[in-house]
């Protein structure tokens, strides 16, 4: 549920917009490359929660099987990217739901889901089952709507590559985004039981059914809206319904997606607390960070600096043009997370090897076809980061 949310609170609602302005209706191919991509990542996840069940994820992964550096490198990429995906989902939901007061809304969104947070994983995946019924309800509606209005044209799947192989390629990093929500599976292994079996099916089952309202969803834009409608439009889900003449469904849209990005707001704040937790406890960031509640078994002092980072963010910062830095951030992770997939001994790989080569060159491919300001922005940020650590280090030392 914590996967699945964070999924399609990103996807549905926030990404098919400036992925077809990249594209076209070659939105279709992004999608399955971004799938791909995905799948990969999926199963190097999964195998290797299943060897490291602990909290922190590709962090932990990266530092046993390659060596601390590149622990770090993933870790700081997910802090940082997701910390910024954090305030964009904030915003995001404050826009559908109050727009007069969207940055104070924001906030407050931001303290009570960190307070659902600190009473613990049940209560949080219980929440994720709510929000993302209610968002999956919200969805339908829209679907009956597109499909139901009469307006479809199957002329909008033809033509329209106007972004070329590099645009399809952009377009299919800035989809991995929505991709990304089981990486917070995979970050809470401390937290749930028999995580050897659990996690893997569970980043499997998300990643599937994720896929399926993608395709599902993206071929009813494009047949309703065109690629270019829905290239301009800055709610295409709301602009697809009006478009088949039942607006009267419209509110479904609004509400679908202030529901579904509670729903990624509240695993982004649940996968960066553990990671922050994890990192912590190695000295890569302040050692009092690492507390965990003695009662709730919840990082508490991570998730709190957290809440307090990003109500900072969403006051006083716009960062809605923040998805396709938070994607090369990810991208970055994952690469790290297929690379050290590879060097696991054939008995605990449990899948081919050439499986996470792939990977590792998808995520390398697609990180740099994105933005070129994202990825200066990226690399700046990352900079930042290894020249911390090794200044931190050397002090040490």
């Amino acid at each position: 549920m914590i996967g699945l949310g964070s999924m399609i609170g990103a996807g549905v609602f926030a990404v098919f917009a400036p992925a077809s302005a990249a594209a076209g209706t070659g939105l279709l191919l992004s999608l399955a490359i971004a799938g791909v991509v995905a799948y990969c990542n999926a199963r190097s996840s999964a195998v290797l929660a299943a060897q490291y069940p602990v909290s922190g994820g590709t962090y932990v992964y990266g530092r046993e099987r390659l060596g601390p550096w590149w622990g770090f490198t993933a870790g700081w990429g997910f802090v940082i990217g997701k910390t910024a995906s954090c305030a964009a989902m904030a915003l995001t939901v404050a826009a559908y739901v109050a727009p007069e007061f969207a940055r104070p809304v924001a906030a407050a969104a931001v303290l009570a889901l960190t307070v659902v947070n600190y009473f613990g994983i049940t209560k949080t995946a219980g929440l994720a089952r709510v929000l993302l019924a209610v968002a999956l309800v919200s969805i339908g509606a829209v679907l009956v709507a597109v499909f139901g209005g009469g307006q479809v044209d199957a002329g909008s799947l033809g033509g329209g590559w106007t972004g070329g192989v590099t645009g399809v390629l952009q377009a299919a990093g800035l989809l991995f985004f929505a991709f990304a929500g089981y990486a917070r599976i995979a970050t809470m292994g401390e937290e749930v039981r028999d995580p050897g079996r659990t996690i893997p099916r569970a980043i499997s089952v998300a990643l599937a059914a994720a896929l399926v309202l993608y395709a599902v969803v993206a071929v009813g834009l494009l047949l309703v809206l065109g690629p270019e409608a829905l290239a301009r439009s800055r709610a295409p889900l709301a602009d697809a319904v009006r478009a088949g003449g039942m607006d009267w469904l419209a509110p479904a849209a609004r509400i679908g997606a202030a529901v579904a990005g509670l729903g990624a707001l509240l695993a982004l704040i649940t996968g960066i607390g553990r990671t922050t937790l994890a990192m912590a406890r190695n000295h890569d960031l302040p050692g009092w960070m690492a507390g965990v509640h003695p009662r709730r078994q919840v990082p508490h002092h991570a998730e709190s600096v957290l809440a307090v980072v990003v109500c900072v963010l969403v006051l006083t910062l716009d960062l809605r043009g923040a998805i396709g830095f938070s994607s090369f951030g990810v991208l970055v992770y994952y690469a790290i997370a297929n690379a050290s997939a590879f060097t696991l001994p054939a008995g605990l790989r449990r899948m081919p090897r050439w499986l996470p080569v792939l990977g590792l060159g998808g995520c390398l491919l697609l990180a740099a076809t994105l933005p070129w300001q994202s990825v200066l922005a990226g690399v700046l940020v990352f900079a930042v980061g290894l020249g911390g650590r090794a200044v931190v280090r050397a002090r040490r030392a």
